[in-house]
C-alpha cells in the first residue's frame, strides 16, 4: 500500500528548475516620412533594448516568472517635437546642436527643418517595463491557468496591465485550447509641438513667449503681421488633450492539434477593443486648405519637402485627430511539419482588420536545419501588406473640414519585406557552467526589413537562457 500511495503521488515538475533568460537587442531605420513633422522628414531612429526573464519553480506545479526590461531610443524624428533649438547669426549656426550648414543666404534668426534633428529632450528617452506571471498546472498536467500583471512607463504614457488564460488539453494532450484575456490601462503625459502649445501658453498672442521677436513668414516668404488676420494659427477649435486615458482590452482564443506524428496545426484568432485618447499628440498634421506659415530662412521655403533644407520649419495647423475608439481583429494560422531531424518548416499566416479600414496580410515562413548536434540555423521570410486607414493622408493633404486625421505613414498603405537568418547553440546538458548557472541555449538572431514607403531597418537580437542546478 505504501508503494502504491508513492506511485500515485510521484509527477513530474512542470518546471525542473530555475531558468534566467537574458535578452538584448539593437535596432535602427532609417526612412523620409516622419509623423511628427507631418509625415516628411527623416525618421532615423537607434533603439537598445536588454531585458531579462527568470522562471522560478514554486514546486511541482507553480511555476513564476519576471520579465524586466528598458529600452532606449534616440530618434530624430521625435526630436523635432521642437525643432527650433538653433539660430543662425553671423557668425555661424549656434544653440543645442550645430548640425545646420552654416550657408544661410543672408539669413540671421531661428532656424529649424524636418531633415534636421534637433537636441531637445524628446529626441532620447527610455522605457522601462515589468511583468510578473504565475501558472498553476492540474495534477493531471491537462489544465493550466495563469496570470500576469504588468507596470510600463515612458517619456509620454504610464501603464497598468494584468490578464488571465486558462488552457484545457484532451485528446492524450494532442489537442489543446487556450482562453487568454488582458486589460491595460495607460494614461498620456502629452507632449505635444511646440508652435501648438506655445500658442495656448501665449493665449494665441503672437508677440508674447516663444512667438516673441521670431518672425512668421508666408508662403513666399514674406514676414507677416503677427497682429493682424494673415498670420499663422491653428485650426479654429484647437485645444489640448481633455482625456488622458487609453485603455485596451484583448480577448484571445487559440486551438492546437497534433495532426500525426510529424505536424502540428494551430488556429487563433484575437479581439481587442481600445477606447480613449488614440492618437498621438506629438504628430503634427498640415491641411492643403490653409495656408502655409514658416520659421526659419525664406529662401529655403521652395525646397521644404527636399532634404536639402536645413533651415526652415512649417507652423502646425493642428495635431494628429482620431477616434476614440477602435475594434481590432487578427485570425491567423500556423502549420508547422518536422521532415526529420535536420529540417523543420514552420509557416504562419494572419488576416487582420479593424473599424478603422485597415486590413492586412502577414505570410512568413522559417526553415531551421540542425547543422550539428549543438547547433541549428534558421533562416526565415515574411511578407506584410496593408490598405491604409480612412483617416490617413500624406503631408499637407488632409482638409481642414475633415473630423479626423493623421500623417502617420505607419497607417498607410504599404508592402513590407523582412529576411532573416539565425543561429541557436544549444547544449542539453549544461556542461558550460558559470557559478550556479548552467548555460543551456545561445539564440543570434539578424532581421533586415524595408517597406515600399522607403523606411529600412536593420535588427540584431541575442539571447542567452542558463538553469540552475
Amino acid at each position: 500500500m505504501a508503494q502504491q500511495e508513492n506511485v500515485s503521488a510521484y509527477k513530474k515538475r512542470v518546471l525542473e528548475s530555475t531558468e534566467v533568460d537574458i535578452l538584448s537587442s539593437y535596432y535602427e531605420q532609417t526612412g523620409n516620412n516622419a509623423s511628427v513633422t507631418g509625415g516628411i522628414g527623416t525618421e532615423q531612429l537607434t533603439d537598445v533594448a536588454p531585458s531579462i526573464v527568470v522562471s522560478v519553480p514554486l514546486n511541482a506545479d507553480d511555476v513564476l516568472s519576471v520579465d524586466v526590461g528598458i529600452s532606449t531610443y534616440t530618434s530624430a524624428s521625435s526630436s523635432n517635437l521642437n525643432p527650433f533649438d538653433l539660430t543662425r547669426s553671423v557668425g555661424g549656426v549656434s544653440g543645442a546642436s550645430n548640425s545646420a550648414p552654416a550657408t544661410n543666404n543672408g539669413y540671421e534668426g531661428v532656424i529649424g527643418s524636418p531633415w534636421v534633428a534637433s537636441s531637445g529632450a524628446s529626441r532620447q528617452d527610455t522605457w522601462g517595463g515589468i511583468t510578473v506571471g504565475y501558472s498553476h498546472s492540474s495534477d493531471s498536467r491537462d489544465q493550466i491557468v495563469s496570470g500576469h500583471a504588468s507596470f510600463a512607463s515612458e517619456y509620454d504614457y504610464v501603464s497598468v496591465g494584468f490578464g488571465g488564460g486558462y488552457t484545457r488539453l484532451f485528446n492524450e494532450k494532442n489537442t489543446e485550447v487556450s482562453l487568454k484575456g488582458s486589460v491595460y490601462l495607460d494614461t498620456w503625459l502629452p507632449r505635444y509641438p511646440t508652435e501648438l502649445d506655445s500658442y495656448l501658453e501665449a493665449g494665441g498672442n503672437l508677440n508674447g513667449g516663444f512667438f516673441n521677436g521670431v518672425d512668421i513668414l508666408n508662403a513666399d516668404g514674406e514676414v507677416t503681421d503677427k497682429n493682424g488676420s494673415e498670420s499663422w494659427h491653428p485650426i479654429n477649435g484647437f485645444g489640448l488633450i481633455s482625456d488622458k486615458k487609453r485603455n485596451s482590452f484583448a480577448l484571445s482564443v487559440s486551438f492546437s492539434q497534433i495532426l500525426g506524428k510529424n505536424t502540428q496545426m494551430s488556429l487563433f484568432a484575437d479581439v481587442v477593443k481600445q477606447q480613449g485618447w488614440l492618437a498621438n499628440p506629438m504628430q503634427r498634421v498640415y491641411f492643403a486648405d490653409v495656408d502655409n506659415y514658416f520659421i526659419g530662412n525664406p529662401a529655403s521655403i521652395p525646397n521644404y519637402t527636399s532634404a536639402q533644407n536645413t533651415d526652415v520649419f512649417m507652423l502646425a495647423d493642428d495635431m494628429e485627430r482620431l477616434p476614440d475608439s477602435r475594434l481590432k481583429v487578427p485570425i491567423g494560422v500556423r502549420l508547422n511539419h518536422y521532415f526529420n531531424e535536420i529540417l523543420t518548416v514552420r509557416t504562419y499566416y494572419r488576416y487582420y482588420f479593424d473599424d478603422w479600414g485597415l486590413q492586412s496580410h502577414t505570410a512568413s515562413v522559417e526553415v531551421p536545419i540542425k547543422i550539428a548536434q549543438k547547433f541549428t540555423l534558421y533562416p526565415s521570410y515574411r511578407y506584410y501588406t496593408q490598405s491604409q486607414i480612412d483617416y490617413f493622408a500624406p503631408f499637407d493633404s488632409h482638409l481642414s473640414t475633415s473630423a479626423f486625421y493623421t500623417s502617420d505613414f505607419d497607417l498607410s498603405q504599404y508592402d513590407a519585406h523582412q529576411i532573416g537568418f539565425g543561429i541557436t547553440y544549444t547544449d542539453i546538458f549544461t556542461k558550460f557552467r558559470t557559478w550556479k548557472f548552467g548555460l543551456k541555449s545561445i539564440d543570434l538572431k539578424y532581421n533586415n526589413y524595408h517597406r515600399t514607403t522607403g523606411l529600412k531597418a536593420n535588427y540584431i537580437g541575442i539571447g542567452f537562457k542558463f538553469e540552475t542546478d
